[in-house]
């Protein structure tokens, strides 16, 4: 009699449990409901298509003509995003450490600290622009504060997560030789989380790149400003000019940031 034996199936080809099936099934239905409420169709599609080709047609050649206009508010978006993101970061640290378990002086100032980032997190930055537009006023200075909440939102998060991860021995040997709370952050917590909060600041900047853009479309300033005019106008050589130029500056700050962050990390 053959004694072979029993061969099981790897993990990923075995039956679903009635909740994966439960959780697959209710997808598949709200996905379908979507398509339904989205209106999908092929005639849509079809004259979607043809309305975008009419916009490429009108859109080329692109519009240069005033480099000048579109310089300053390209200058305008990029002070948006680094200034916003600067402030960002630095206030970024302190929620981070209120908001760790191994930093945090004590669990509601924890509770609270988390809610606070997460609440930032949550509201788009969109919403943010919006409400200090009406707080401050058209312009830049709405922008920078839209950004400086957003990246706390995101960076603050991350940076809390890479403290909670930092190995505890240096920490104690340090609160054996009778070293304070601050010293103990400064000495060892803070040196082993540099890297990793430097590479997350960069992607912030990236981010905030991007979003200082279309902040402009709801008066933040920026070159969004600019876009928006354009596409009202039926202006689309000048939006196409407007959209090139957003987007070498875009790549080419992911490319510097992907250098700086090879010889960080």
């Amino acid at each position: 009699m053959s004694s072979e034996p029993v061969r099981h199936l790897p993990p990923r080809l075995r039956m679903p449990s009635p909740f994966v099936w439960g959780i697959t099934l209710a997808f598949l239905a709200f996905l379908i409901q979507g398509i339904m409420a989205t209106d999908l169709t092929l005639e849509r599609l079809l004259r979607g298509a043809v309305n975008l080709t009419h916009f490429i047609g009108r859109a080329f050649p692109p519009n240069f003509s005033d480099m000048d206009v579109l310089a300053r508010s390209l200058l305008e978006t990029l002070n948006i995003a680094v200034v916003g993101v600067t402030i960002g970061v630095i206030l970024s640290v302190p929620f981070a450490l209120l908001a760790s378990r191994n930093t945090a002086p004590a669990i509601w100032v924890r509770t609270l600290a988390r809610l606070a980032i997460a609440t930032m997190r949550t509201i788009p930055d969109l919403i943010w622009a919006l409400i200090f537009v009406v707080a401050v006023g058209l312009g830049p200075l709405a922008g920078v504060f839209a950004i400086m909440m957003d990246t706390i939102g995101f960076a603050a998060r991350f940076f809390s997560e890479r403290i909670e991860e930092v190995h505890p021995g240096p920490s104690e040997a340090l609160t054996a030789t009778g070293a304070g709370r601050l010293s103990v952050i400064g000495g060892a917590i803070m040196p082993e989380t540099l890297a990793s909060m430097t590479a997350t600041s960069l992607y912030s900047v990236e981010k905030a790149l991007r979003s200082a853009v279309t902040l402009g479309l709801v008066g933040a300033g920026g070159i969004g400003v600019e876009l928006a005019a354009a596409m009202r106008l039926f202006n689309y050589d000048r939006a196409l000019a407007i959209i090139l130029l957003i987007l070498v500056v875009v790549i080419a700050f992911e490319q510097l940031s992907s250098q700086i962050r090879k010889r960080v990390i």
